[in-house]
């Protein structure tokens, strides 16, 4: 999706939604990185009643729309707050803003904001995930929900979740690779300084003891690793080239990254097939090769599992756009 396509298709309004207390950080986060996909997103800012909003610093920040610019998004983005100024039961005024949002408009939570979406019903029978710290009080508040709290977001179809803070900036360098393409969400994130895709989930983050001074880390493996996914990369091997035991080797890698190192392996090689299907012409089977999967059909296993489609189904719709 080049100039001339963006010259006769509008770019999708994005409006974030700055509730009572937002953290200023996660605020600016959907400005930040869908601002920078080459105009393929309008992000404006609107609150609940169009006047200016607290934060949760010493400042408070004013906007130029109230909550009727809900009624015209593509998308709405509802931003967090810290635990304190998590309501009770939604205000009034809140429930309001939300009932204007289009049925088929996509919502994305930023950490705390989940609280938001779920007192409005809106999470109901959904998969979500919402910080760490508070995930014990979100699942005693809303046992309907189907609460995730390992990884850094959720994509449930129309409705998407993240974990706490800097998770605002996977999530919607998540949106651009869903719409645009790996290759536009990469040339985002090196343009904002950010990794294009973390590894793992929000269990690396959570408190641990500190590890014993001068303990091996399982970092240049996984260096290693990526440079060798077409081969058939055993947890033996990988623990070999960490010189670990493989419960040691194990342990640390789960305490790093938050994933076992099988099911982080996947999670690359999938992201790498995604890569080839978007950027080359090359066979499913070839494809399959290419990074470590045995076979073609176990290549569209894995896809399907991460998103939901074919590598015919995905490579047409990044190509087309090509």
């Amino acid at each position: 999706m080049h100039d001339m396509e963006l010259r006769t298709r509008p770019p999708e309004r994005v409006v974030v939604l700055a509730l009572d207390g937002v953290y200023p950080f996660e605020l600016g986060i959907p400005s930040r990185i869908l601002g920078a996909a080459d105009g393929h997103y309008e992000v404006l800012t609107c609150t609940v009643d169009g006047r200016p909003v607290r934060t949760s610093a010493d400042f408070t920040i004013g906007v130029a729309h109230g909550p009727e610019l809900l009624e015209t998004a593509d998308t709405v983005v509802v931003t967090s707050m810290p635990p304190a100024y998590i309501p009770a039961q939604l205000p009034d005024e809140v429930a309001a803003a939300l009932a204007r949002i289009r049925p088929d408009a996509r919502i994305v939570s930023i950490c705390t904001a989940a609280f938001v979406l779920a007192e409005a019903g809106l999470l109901d029978g959904r998969r979500a995930t919402t910080h760490w710290q508070v995930a014990e009080l979100f699942r005693r508040r809303f046992p309907r929900v189907d609460l995730d709290p390992d990884v850094l977001f959720v994509d449930d179809g129309r409705i998407l979740t993240s974990a706490g803070a800097a998770s605002g900036v996977d999530i919607c360098l998540h949106i651009v690779r869903t719409d645009h393409g790996s290759e536009l969400a990469n040339s985002v994130a090196r343009r904002c300084v950010v990794p294009p895709f973390r590894d793992g989930g929000q269990a690396q983050y959570i408190e641990q003891p500190v590890p014993v001074s001068g303990a091996a880390s399982t970092a240049a493996t996984r260096a290693w690793a990526l440079e060798r996914l077409d081969e058939p990369l055993t947890l033996s091997d990988l623990a070999g080239h960490a010189r670990m035991s493989l419960r040691t080797f194990a342990r640390r890698f789960g305490d790093e990254v938050g994933l076992s190192p099988g099911r982080w392996l996947i999670q690359q090689r999938v992201a790498r097939a995604r890569h080839l299907l978007e950027a080359s012409d090359l066979p499913v089977d070839r494809i399959a090769a290419e990074v470590g999967f045995a076979t073609g059909a176990s290549l569209r296993q894995h896809l399907h599992a991460a998103i939901g489609v074919s590598p015919q189904t995905y490579r047409r719709t990044f190509q087309q756009a090509r």
